[in-house]
């Protein structure tokens, strides 16, 4: 039978963790990798049969990086501490490790819940990633923001959801967008790019309406119309702080 390691990097997740670390009964073992966390999350997993690494933080595609390393088998499933296998989603691992891969990675559909509701709509849904993957034909790449899985092999799909548990309340959502806003200018910086006058004004509006009319937000109820408008913020912040950034040089 395929031996699965699942991977999980960590920083004062003690409100997450156990969820995620329950949620992987399909694994044969589970590394939980952390960078210095001053609650729980350490004390948490352990108790729960993980075993834990400590690391500095070095970003996140190395860190991700760093846990495939310390895993004891090829196949790695690597999670977020904000997400669990679905039922549908474990089951179908199940059946993959009886009868073996058939390629390189696998893909799995994100469903987040935002304020507490399910969205299926506003551009977050499907949301595939590729987070079940053979180390040796795979690996994290992204420097700064939006680290995601770069396979050298054939991938698949999955049909069961990764769940995913974001902010529960809007003052989460904005301190969470302050930390990836700064990553993600940070990057725009780096790549040299200029941010022109009508780009920081239009590209936000733009991305309202195409949030909310055309990936249909509006079909998620008003937490669709907070996605909306927070993703627009999104978009400005970024562009704001990376102008500001460019300036200061």
């Amino acid at each position: 039978m395929l031996r699965i390691s699942a991977a999980i990097i960590t920083y004062n997740e003690e409100r997450n963790i156990a969820r995620a670390i329950e949620s992987l009964r399909c694994c044969d073992e589970v590394v939980v990798v952390d960078s210095g966390s001053t609650d729980r999350t350490v004390e948490i997993a352990g108790k729960l049969g993980a075993r834990v690494v400590e690391n500095p933080w070095p970003g996140y595609a190395q860190q991700k990086n760093y846990a495939a390393v310390q895993c004891q088998h090829d196949w790695i499933l690597s999670i977020d501490a904000d997400e669990a296998l679905s039922e549908a989603l474990e089951a179908e691992i199940w059946q993959l490790k009886k009868h073996g891969p058939a390629r390189d990675a696998y893909t799995m559909p994100r469903m987040a819940q935002y304020l507490g509701k399910w969205i299926q709509h506003s551009g977050w849904y499907p949301d595939r990633k590729i987070r079940l993957y053979d180390r040796r034909k795979a690996q994290w790449e992204g420097k700064y923001v939006h680290e995601s899985v770069k396979p050298h092999g054939t991938v698949g799909e999955l049909d069961g959801n990764l769940l995913h548990f974001t902010c529960s309340s809007l003052s989460e959502h904005l301190k969470t967008m302050d930390r990836y806003t700064t990553l993600a200018a940070e990057e725009l910086v780096a790549r040299g790019r200029r941010i022109s006058w009508p780009r920081l004004v239009a590209d936000p509006v733009w991305t309202f309406f195409r949030t909310y009319l055309f990936q249909r937000g509006f079909l998620d109820g008003v937490e669709g119309l907070a996605i909306a408008w927070m993703a627009a913020l999104y978009n400005f912040l970024k562009y704001a702080k990376a102008r500001y950034m460019s300036s200061s040089r």
